[in-house]
């Protein structure tokens, strides 16, 4: 089980990672947000895809991707049981950053009908455990089992192209990025987006 994006991920130190998902949440103008035990940073597109990234303080880290129109979208069936399947494998004290927690824009909740406890569903369920980065063992056997695209039906190279893996992740790159795909009228709008990238990645060089 191999993905390109997966590679370049976890061939990235997590001091990288965090560095690129905190500049990535205020381009897109997402408001960090400090739950009990870690640090969450998030990206969406505005159209039903996210990945979510919870950084622990103790050095460990979840990542959660969406994709709507995946078959790994169980929010659309509402089945908790199976939602909260996919979490196996990943210690409980990182579940427990997206369990009972109110929902948010990038995180809906899916609601235990027995209990009334809550998970933020997710279709791609990573973690990483102070020194590699593990697929959910839970996710990976349902893949498996149903025959799955994992990493494709997860939204997970989609949802982390933003993060430019395995590339070069500066001011200068996304400048060059967004000119090739014609944003700028002209050299005066090109240097202004140059000059606010760069103060962006500024906020962020300790991260």
């Amino acid at each position: 089980m191999s993905d390109t994006t997966w590679d370049a991920l976890t061939a990235t130190p997590l001091p990288e990672v965090r560095r690129r998902a905190a500049v990535v949440d205020d381009l897109v103008g997402i408001d960090p947000v400090t739950v009990p035990g870690a640090h969450r940073l998030a990206w969406n597109d505005g159209g039903g895809q996210s990945a979510v990234w919870y950084f622990a303080e103790d050095g460990r880290a979840l990542l959660l991707t969406f994709d709507h129109e995946s078959e790994l979208n169980l929010y659309a069936e509402d089945d908790f049981a199976l939602q909260e399947s996919f979490y196996a494998g990943v210690p409980e004290s990182l579940v427990a950053l997206v369990r009972d927690r109110p929902e948010n824009y990038e995180s809906l909740n899916l609601t235990d009908p027995g209990t009334g406890r809550t998970i933020h569903y997710a279709g791609g369920v990573f973690w990483y455990d102070g020194s590699r980065w593990h697929v959910a063992d839970g996710l990976a056997e349902y893949c498996r089992r149903e025959d799955v695209d994992l990493f494709g039906e997860s939204g997970f190279a989609y949802c982390l192209a933003v993060y430019r893996f395995g590339r070069d992740f500066t001011p200068e790159a996304l400048v060059a990025l967004r000119d090739e795909k014609g944003r700028y009228e002209d050299e005066q709008a090109r240097e202004a987006d140059a000059s606010a990238l760069r103060a962006t990645f500024a906020r962020h060089e300790q991260q």
